[in-house]
């Protein structure tokens, strides 16, 4: 059962606008879905529904709410397959502490395989030196995930995992700093900053794994994957429902002078550009839906996995942005205004080209799967 009830909703949806216009963080919608209990933990299917009825409400809440739900989706993944190693994860979200991902760096384009940041072993744990950006809840994490390869020691090379923690949001951080540099085309309240480490200490007990360079199909790894593409093909999806209402609302709407004052709603060229939209969008639901059941269910794909969650991001962020441009299309004029939500909504889903695994990324993998490495 969802915490989303629809005054909650009506709520955020009014928010949405005034947070992407002044470039602000979510802070009051961020506190409302933490009280109805949206942080804890629950099963991948449900989440993956309750993140795109978010999204289609106010996108940028959603992207960033992602990330802390991709770290509890983890930890839950793990403890349903015996792995008792990130429960604390699940206790602190319970609890209300709030996760978020450090993993993506300047001129990494191979994401979790290999890491710029500096990882080396000091008393009591690991200091971590490098920067990260696309940190959402940047303004509001309490506990942030990272990573980065050992180079010297027992076990080098070798890629570190584990998790900073900060008491609160304003707490400063030895060695962590969050740059003020938000400002761009889309997903603005989703404040994902550049974080800079210098010698900043994840101790032993929150380091989360030890894993080699290079392709692995570790369980960490796969629940990595599994939790944060299928949650943002949900969010993408999200954007392109409501994309799809607003695209009916604006064909009753609209009026003809070339038919008389008919409304565009009897226009075959827009009945056309509507239906081939929602087409489109009907596919994804029984892709993603089916995925995340099979997470939950614990069913094995073997080696086919990760094309599964590669090709499903991917058809979920392009299927929205074309869902986006017909609902512009139908539209006309007005929802090229900045005060339109489909305005916002067109810059909010170009974002979904920038999210690992990228195009390129997901023709290799499924190339992969299919004919064997290059």
């Amino acid at each position: 059962m969802t915490n989303l009830d629809p005054a909650l909703l009506a709520r955020i949806r009014d928010r949405a606008a005034g947070y992407d216009r002044d470039n602000a963080f979510f802070t009051e919608d961020l506190d409302e879905l933490r009280a109805a209990g949206y942080l804890a933990p629950r099963p991948l299917l449900e989440t993956a529904r309750d993140q795109r009825l978010l999204a289609a409400h106010a996108p940028a809440t959603a992207l960033g709410i992602n990330m802390h739900l991709v770290w509890v989706g983890v930890a839950r993944v793990l403890a349903e397959r015996g792995d008792a190693s990130l429960e604390w994860v699940l206790r602190d979200a319970a609890a209300g502490e709030l996760f978020a991902f450090g993993n993506s760096e300047p001129g990494n384009d191979l994401v979790l395989w290999d890491s710029l940041t500096q990882a080396e072993r000091v008393d009591g744990g690991y200091a971590f030196t490098g920067t990260k950006i696309f940190t959402s809840l940047a303004p509001a994490w309490t506990r942030l995930g990272i990573f980065g390869k050992q180079t010297d020691g027992e076990g080098a090379p070798r890629l570190v995992h584990g998790f900073l923690a900060r008491d609160t949001a304003t707490t400063g951080l030895p060695g962590v700093e969050t740059l003020d540099d938000w400002d761009t085309l889309g997903m603005r309240a989703t404040q994902s900053n550049t974080t800079r480490l210098d010698h900043a200490v994840v101790p032993d007990d929150r380091i989360s794994r030890f894993l080699p360079v290079g392709p692995n199909a570790d369980p960490f790894v796969f629940a990595i994957f599994a939790n944060f593409l299928l949650l943002i093909g949900s969010v993408y999806a999200g954007i392109a429902d409501r994309a799809l209402e607003l695209a009916v609302e604006a064909a009753s709407k609209r009026t003809s002078l070339k038919n008389g004052g008919a409304s565009y709603s009897g226009d075959p060229d827009i009945r056309w550009r509507i239906a081939d939209a929602a087409l489109a969008l009907d596919a994804l639901a029984p892709d993603l839906e089916a995925l995340a059941r099979d997470v939950d269910d614990r069913v094995d794909h073997e080696a086919a996995w990760f094309r599964k969650l590669t090709g499903a991001k991917h058809r979920a962020t392009e299927t929205a942005r074309r869902v986006v441009d017909q609902a512009l299309r139908v539209a006309g004029g007005g929802g090229y205004r900045n005060t339109a939500e489909l305005s916002r909504l067109h810059r909010d889903v170009l974002a979904g080209i920038y999210h690992p695994s990228d195009t390129e990324s997901v023709h290799a993998t499924v190339a992969t799967n299919l004919l064997g490495p290059a």
